[in-house]
């Protein structure tokens, strides 16, 4: 929270974007996409949902959301694992260790359950010392070594365990414990078993967390479904975030995260005719769903009434309300909205250039792009390898490669090193001028650097060399990507191509 700051009244703003200006670059009167509402693909639920292929010029963008990112309501997100010892705590350390070694031996013997060995009766005889972090290490482990092979066993092993466990003396599961067996379900796809296993948890008066509502909303497709449970869980007296408002933001932020935002819009009308009273959380929250659906008109209002309402802007709202700006094209606001941020003592950061600089990409306005980027050095503010990557995409989806170089270069020679968007684009911007010989070379030169490219780079790249009546290239880098065993569930998905 900034004390004391105010948003710039909305019609200003409006009115300092509309102004004209000497400097071609530094001002513009709408988008060069045609608007500002981003394009939204859609699905079941009426907007896009985790595509991995990602087509057109924002091919290889990162995703809003890890830019555009909310801290989770409540602090840091309830960990899986729990071992956050000091290193300096000799005692500690040996107590994790013992309970290490005790989870290795208890998780092979359930890998040995089966017919002529019973892993309940081989645990009886045993006789470990149930604990939290002994059931806490062994449901990791088994978490951790799903694959599509044991998918079908684990989770019955898993509940095996569980149930061994919660019988024993001096011991009671508690709620991180059934969200860790949840977790191996939802990894299986066991949608049934978890909500039996919520059933039980309300049965037993167990506090649910945000957790428990994450992993079911996750694995509950349907948006019917996912109303259900959403108004289930508002209801819910054991739902842990209390007061009303704090449930609310760690719902509305679980949505957020699995880009639902049809579905955000709804629960904050819910939550609003329940009378209760959004934060500053429930308006960034709500205002980032407004411009993922492209509705401008309803965000600025949300803008407007969370002024009215006495609330003060933070970090992540005008991290939001920069990008907007820059998508809409709007430099001469985002300019001015970066001085009101450091008037009232909010000094923008790198990630405040870097959303303002992405959408200014993606509105393709490279000078102005340019000039937030020298700003940002000229104030102090190192660039990191996202902002770069961001640099280095905008550049390359307007097919000016020679200056995406130029930026890859200087990213290198300040010590940075390239992450799978900034190899992805180096290579969709050397396919671009026909260096596709330089492209399957990045690809090697990025796996041999220990970073994995994603579906996309090998999409992207054999899409290209097919385009360019390149197939046999294509089909070597399809090989490629197979002899390394990368994302083989998805061969099938290049048409055409056998596998020898």
């Amino acid at each position: 929270m900034i004390p004391g700051a105010h948003l710039p009244p909305l019609r200003a703003v409006r009115a300092l974007s509309a102004q004209l200006c000497p400097s071609r670059h530094l001002c513009s009167g709408g988008s060069r996409n045609g608007g500002e509402s981003p394009p939204v693909q859609s699905n079941g639920d009426g907007v896009r949902e985790g595509e991995e292929v990602v087509s057109g010029l924002d091919a290889g963008r990162f995703p809003r959301e890890m830019l555009l990112r909310l801290p989770p309501p409540g602090g840091r997100p309830e960990s899986d694992d729990g071992e956050n010892c000091s290193p300096g705590h000799g005692q500690r350390r040996q107590f994790f260790e013992d309970v290490r070694l005790e989870a290795d031996r208890i998780f092979r013997i359930l890998l040995q359950d089966g017919p002529g060995f019973s892993a309940r009766q081989a645990l009886d005889e045993m006789r470990p010392k149930v604990s939290n972090a002994l059931v806490r290490k062994v449901l990791f482990r088994i978490v951790v070594s799903v694959d599509s092979v044991n998918r079908e066993r684990y989770p019955k092993l898993a509940y095996k365990f569980f149930v061994w466990a919660g019988q024993q003396e001096g011991y009671r599961h508690d709620t991180s414990m059934y969200n860790l067996v949840m977790k191996v379900f939802s990894e299986c796809g066991e949608v049934k078993a978890m909500w039996r296993l919520f059933e039980e948890m309300a049965e037993k008066g167990l506090p649910v967390s945000a957790r428990t509502f994450h992993l079911l909303i996750c694995t509950s497709g349907k948006v019917g479904l996912r109303r259900r449970l959403v108004e289930r869980f508002i209801k819910l007296s054991t739902f842990s975030y209390r007061p009303f408002r704090n449930a609310f933001n760690a719902i509305l932020h679980t949505l957020l995260t699995i880009e639902q935002y049809s579905l955000i819009e709804w629960v904050h009308e819910k939550m609003i005719l329940e009378g209760h009273s959004p934060d500053v959380l429930t308006y960034n929250i709500v205002m980032r769903a407004k411009y993922m659906l492209g509705k401008l008109d309803q965000f600025h209002r949300l803008l407007d009434e969370m002024g009215k309402n006495g609330l003060t802007p933070d970090l992540h709202t005008y991290n939001l309300l920069l990008h907007v700006l820059g998508k809409g094209d709007k430099p001469l606001a985002a300019l001015n909205l970066l001085n009101y941020m450091s008037d009232v003592g909010c000094v923008p950061n790198v990630l405040h250039f870097t959303n303002l600089i992405d959408g200014l990409g993606r509105a393709g306005n490279l000078e102005a792009c340019k000039y937030f980027f020298d700003e940002m050095v000229k104030k102090g503010c190192e660039p990191d390898v996202v902002c770069y990557t961001v640099m280095i995409t905008s550049y390359v989806a307007a097919g000016k490669f020679e200056e995406a170089q130029r930026f890859f270069d200087d990213m290198l020679v300040r010590g940075h090193l390239p992450n799978v968007y900034t190899y992805n684009s180096m290579i969709r911007g050397l396919c671009t001028v026909g260096e596709f010989d330089k492209a399957f070379a990045t690809l090697k030169d990025m796996d041999s650097h220990g970073c994995t490219p994603n579906f996309s780079v090998y999409s992207s790249l054999v899409s290209r060399l097919r385009n360019a009546g390149k197939d046999s290239h294509a089909n070597n880098v399809i090989k490629y990507m197979t002899d390394k065993g990368h994302y083989l569930h998805l061969l099938s998905r290049f048409g055409g191509y056998k596998r020898c």
